[in-house]
């Protein structure tokens, strides 16, 4: 009995977490991956003191803060993808299409298509950095605006 109980409850995680209610676990309930179950994954459950209302939530998603956040963001992640991704598949199409490129010899065996791939190795730590200075100095303060207004809601 107690392990069909627990696919009834592993069921009911699953469909919480696919439709993106499982947020945070806070309730008496427990749930079969330990912790507990908030109001976010039960309408029916009113807030309790320490949460933050679903009405908050959305109060704060629809400001005009939240979409400087948003825009913030995706003025860095959207332009440094494209061009990651156009460097990345540069290198594919040269391997399949300019094989006699690739395979041009550097200094001794170091050729053109070893050095594009440690060149993408060191594009990816360095996109790496630059999004870690991008998102502390400038998407980072306004995130930490936003949850400290939240989690004064929740007091």
């Amino acid at each position: 009995m107690a392990g069909v109980n627990q696919r009834q409850s592993f069921r009911r995680y699953c469909a919480l977490a696919l439709r993106g209610l499982l947020v945070s676990r806070s309730r008496n309930e427990a749930h079969p991956f330990g912790g507990k179950l908030n109001a976010m994954t039960d309408p029916h459950q009113p807030s309790t003191p320490g949460t933050i209302s679903a009405e908050e939530f959305h109060r704060v998603q629809q400001s005009p803060e939240f979409s400087r956040l948003r825009r913030t963001f995706r003025s860095f992640a959207f332009p440094m993808t494209a061009v990651f991704l156009a460097w990345y598949f540069a290198y594919v199409l040269a391997s399949i299409f300019a094989k006699d490129l690739m395979m041009t010899k550097v200094a001794g065996n170091m050729t053109v298509g070893l050095l594009f791939g440690i060149a993408q190795f060191a594009s990816t730590f360095l996109i790496t950095g630059l999004y870690i200075w991008y998102s502390t100095k400038k998407v980072d303060p306004i995130a930490e605006k936003l949850r400290d207004e939240l989690e004064a809601s929740a007091r």
